[in-house]
């Protein structure tokens, strides 16, 4: 796998290698000794999946501590606008977002550290999303931040969204009083 660090502490982009011929393609998606070897957390335990049609927008979602989550992501089928923003108040990074395009076809996978909001956009009907969590699902620990928050100035390439309740509903970035 080839890991490109981000401006961001923890959080890094990777492409795994890919081999491909006539037939299709292999990959890795997962390898726990290649993980532990580039000091990416390999203990997982849950693996989450969601199917969207496209302009859907997810998040942005985190859980608190005690319960934070890093996540491993990727797109199985389709493509993403996926977006982070880093809540860690400690960090130079606090409250600056960074986006990358995931695709069934790129093969990229994002690796989240605790500490992050977490969302994307879909960009295509039938996108399949999948990631792995290090910590299980525990909603009274679940925050989700306004996806269009006017601090935060994200770009997601639209402004009509296909948007849950629990997302129509988010807290403002500058209401939230980061335990990161």
């Amino acid at each position: 796998m080839y890991l490109t660090p981000t401006p961001f502490s923890g959080l890094y982009l990777i492409r795994p290698k890919v081999f491909a011929d006539e037939r299709g393609y292999f990959f890795e998606a997962w390898n726990r000794q290649q993980f532990t070897d580039a000091s990416i957390p390999s203990d997982y335990v849950q693996d989450n999946q969601s199917g969207s049609m496209a302009n859907v927008v997810r998040g942005l979602h985190f859980q608190v501590p005690p319960h934070a989550q890093g996540k491993l992501v990727r797109v199985i089928r389709g493509a993403v606008l996926d977006v982070v923003v880093d809540l860690r108040r400690d960090e130079p990074t606090f409250g600056q977002h960074f986006s990358t395009r995931l695709t069934a076809e790129n093969h990229h996978m994002l690796y989240i550290p605790e500490g992050f909001a977490h969302g994307f956009r879909t960009l295509q009907d039938d996108t399949v999303f999948f990631y792995k969590c290090t910590r299980y699902y525990n909603k009274e620990s679940e925050r989700t931040i306004q996806w269009n928050d006017p601090d935060l100035l994200i770009d997601w390439g639209t402004d009509k969204p296909v948007l849950s309740g629990k997302d129509q509903h988010a807290m403002l970035f500058r209401d939230f009083k980061s335990p990161f």
